[in-house]
């Protein structure tokens, strides 16, 4: 007999259907990631920074810069922008699309963008001028400061960064204290001629700071670029392991004999994140009786450079056993600082004599630690106390005996 060729048949409606519950069955993946990524995100947290951190200017022009205000926190802020300190002989404001500034409602992992505007005085002398700004949130309790410098030039004068520009998107970076941070940075050679431009950066003491081309991983201290090109490249910030908590500026410098350009990144550490746990003996070995709570000495020891909070206790323990601990939680434990907890084992009445083991963890917003326990199950000491009277009771009865045996 034969067969006839095997032909694909469409069957329309079912490949309606399909493309229709399609998209659903994508977004239905999509949330457990987009959960995983919340979890990563603090709490609260606030940055302000400008578009340009270092400006100057030719004497009398006005200036006009970007201000950047991010909430990369999981909820709402309402945050206070000032600025402190104007230096003598400007004026200095924060302003929207109309209207000056002073507060301004930021939605949960959203940016808004300002403007920060600045007229000098007409005989305002040649000089660099710090202008701090400062933002907080509503209740008081976060905190974030940048500044921007601005160096007034006389009149007529070539600017020494007219000629190469040095410029960066992410001017701001934050993360813990053990971790590399990268920026981005493009060099615009504005001259007429090829130059090479010698590199070179200034930052905290003992920070180390590195340079390599954009996409390569080998480190250079020099970039050659041709003229009326740019080229980008990767500053790479690793901090000293002993830096604690704050902002710290990086002074990027990008000179050659013809022309120099500077600017400034700014690293935001929000501190490392690290939990000891054990007991003040060392042995995690514990003796248990039937029924019979057994206590043992634990201490936490915060060993990170930042602060940590919330840390809950769980346990892991075979079935019908109890297991508290005293405290039930720690709200805050500083750098460097311990916390002893008494935790509390009770075996269950039926369980063998045996050893068994049990987990004690430690859970914080940003850390967890666990300590596994050896607990040694022992018969209760109330029925070796019955044996004993049972074995002294027939003693007396066989002496009975012999004496009563041995008259007759």
């Amino acid at each position: 007999m034969r067969r006839k060729p095997f032909r694909l048949q469409w069957n329309i409606p079912i490949l309606c259907l399909t493309l229709f519950f399609l998209p659903a069955l994508f977004r239905m993946a999509i949330p457990p990631y987009a959960n995983a990524a919340q979890r990563d995100q603090p709490t609260r947290s606030i940055v302000v920074a400008p578009e340009y951190t270092g400006v100057i200017l030719p004497r009398g022009e006005s200036l006009s810069v970007g201000l950047v205000v991010t909430n990369r926190g999981r909820s709402p802020e309402n945050i206070d922008l000032s600025l402190p300190e104007v230096p003598k002989g400007w004026k200095a404001r924060i302003q929207g699309h109309r209207f000056e500034v002073t507060g301004l409602h930021v939605a949960a992992d959203t940016t808004q963008n300002l403007t920060f505007r600045a007229e000098p005085d007409p005989d305002l002398p040649p000089g660099t001028y710090l202008f701090p700004i400062q933002a907080r949130s509503e209740d008081g309790k976060l905190h974030a400061a940048t500044r921007l410098r601005v160096t007034i030039n006389p009149k007529g004068t070539e600017t020494p960064d007219r000629d190469v520009i040095v410029s960066t998107s992410y001017p701001v970076l934050q993360g813990p204290t053990d971790a590399e941070f990268e920026f981005s940075v493009d060099v615009e050679n504005r001259m007429d001629q090829d130059t090479d431009f010698n590199l070179s950066a200034r930052g905290p003491e003992r920070w180390e700071i590195r340079f390599k081309p954009a996409y390569e991983e080998k480190l250079i201290s020099s970039l050659r670029i041709k003229a009326g090109q740019s080229r980008s490249m990767t500053v790479t910030v690793r901090p000293h392991p002993s830096a604690g908590p704050g902002e710290y500026p990086i002074q990027l410098n990008v000179g050659a004999e013809q022309a120099h350009a500077e600017t400034e990144f700014t690293v935001v550490l929000a501190g490392t994140h690290r939990l000891q746990m054990g007991t003040a003996d060392g042995r995690l070995s514990l003796n248990a009786h039937q029924g019979k709570p057994a206590r043992i000495s634990i201490y936490l020891k915060n060993s990170g450079s930042a602060p940590l909070h919330n840390i809950r206790f769980l346990s892991f323990k075979p079935e019908n056993w109890n297991l508290t601990f005293e405290p039930q939680e720690v709200e805050t434990l500083g750098p460097e600082d311990f916390q002893q907890v008494e935790a509390t084992v009770t075996p269950a009445e039926q369980a063998l004599v045996g050893d068994y083991s049990v987990t004690l963890s430690a859970r914080g917003e940003n850390v967890s630690e666990d300590l596994e326990l050896r607990v040694t199950v022992r018969a209760s000491t109330v029925w070796g106390w019955v044996g004993i009277g049972i074995i002294f009771l027939v003693i007396l009865g066989l002496v009975f005996l012999f004496i009563r045996l041995g008259r007759r």
